[in-house]
């Protein structure tokens, strides 16, 4: 799909379409810290749920 977009954006601006090139791998290096901190915090939340939810499993 990312393939496809990136053909009609070439057919229609090349020099934008290589600019986003250039600048696609520069800015998924930006944003994986986000991702990898995203990825923590739910992994706390999940975490914290299975902590407080394990009482009511013992009683069962």
């Amino acid at each position: 799909m990312g393939c496809l977009l990136w053909l009609v954006l070439f057919a229609f601006s090349w020099p934008l379409a290589l600019l986003f090139v250039i600048l696609y791998p520069i800015i998924w290096l930006l944003l994986l810290p986000f991702r990898l901190l995203g990825i923590t915090v739910g992994m706390v939340f999940d975490f914290l749920r299975w902590v407080i939810l394990l009482p009511t499993r013992l009683v069962r």
